[in-house]
């Protein structure tokens, strides 16, 4: 019997990418450091076990019907897609061959999920949070309705929330989250009007979304929906995702013609797209 050859699908799947590495896209082999400790990274579906340079890789394995061994690392760890005729001394060469690769990216997560621990927020008097690329204060004053934000340029912005000060996290959590929410909506409806007119496009309608690994999509139909959390970044990068978003209503792939539809009305489009992968935000729950 031949014995089909084998070819290993890359992808990575990182908590808010809008999209996952391509699948014939090169692995590049980036040593590990011979210094680092042995460490190991076990997914909470594990049900195999490869060490690779000496740390220990627990990894989730799926059969699948598909031509290709598929890995992803993600926030949980690595999963591997294979198909069900592939022996598994098959797919362990494969994850050796690219293990540079798994071990980089199973530290990145790792190191992102430290960070995202760091970025939950204390919900109380004096919290700060990202809005619009700058700082807003959250400060309790029971003679406010709501939440203001008060105007008078100092530095951070102050967000007076009308609560008193025995206010509970969540009670300060909701409302500061409520007019978060109010914010985006309106500096999305400005971006999306800005922009549809630039494209000649032709936005029907806006929803916002508080998907966990989307920042936004398209419907032919011309409805966007937009994560409510694009607020706590800058302008720069709130137009990118809108722009995004509405060359789709033109292009509805991720062709180079979409690209360049982008690339159209935001040229240096790369730089706020690289801030959508680098910034840790605050952890609301």
């Amino acid at each position: 019997m031949t014995r089909r050859a084998l070819a290993v699908d890359p992808g990575q799947l990182a908590l808010f990418d809008l999209t996952p590495a391509p699948v014939d896209a090169p692995l590049p082999d980036v040593p590990v450091p011979p210094t680092l400790a042995p460490a190991e990274f076990r997914h909470p579906q594990a049900d195999r076990e490869i060490r690779i340079d000496s740390h220990l890789v627990a990894y989730a394995l799926k059969r699948a019907r598909r031509r290709s061994i598929g890995f992803i690392v993600g926030a949980e760890g690595l999963s591997v897609n294979a198909p069900k005729w592939v022996g598994v001394g098959d797919i362990e060469a494969a994850l050796r061959e690219k293990g540079a690769w798994i071990l980089r990216k199973l530290r990145e997560q790792r190191e992102r999920a430290q960070r995202q621990l760091e970025a939950r927020v204390d919900w109380r008097d004096g919290t700060t949070l990202p809005f619009l690329g700058d700082t807003v204060m959250l400060k309790l004053d029971e003679r406010c309705t709501g939440a203001v934000l008060q105007a008078d340029g100092g530095t951070p912005l102050r967000l007076r929330i009308g609560l008193p000060p025995s206010a509970t996290p969540a009670q300060i959590r909701d409302v500061a989250q409520s007019w978060l929410q109010r914010q985006a909506r309106r500096v999305f409806l400005e971006r999306c009007e800005i922009y549809a007119r630039q494209l000649g496009v032709r936005c029907t309608r806006l929803t916002l979304s508080s998907a966990q690994t989307r920042w936004g999509s398209a419907s032919a139909d011309g409805s966007i929906r937009l994560n409510w959390r694009l607020v706590h970044f800058a302008l720069p990068t709130i137009d990118y995702v809108v722009t995004h978003e509405l060359a789709h209503l033109r292009e509805m792939n991720h062709s180079p013609r979409f690209w360049d539809v982008v690339r159209s009305v935001l040229p240096d489009y790369e730089q706020s797209r690289a801030q959508l992968k680098s910034k840790v935000l605050p952890a609301f729950e």
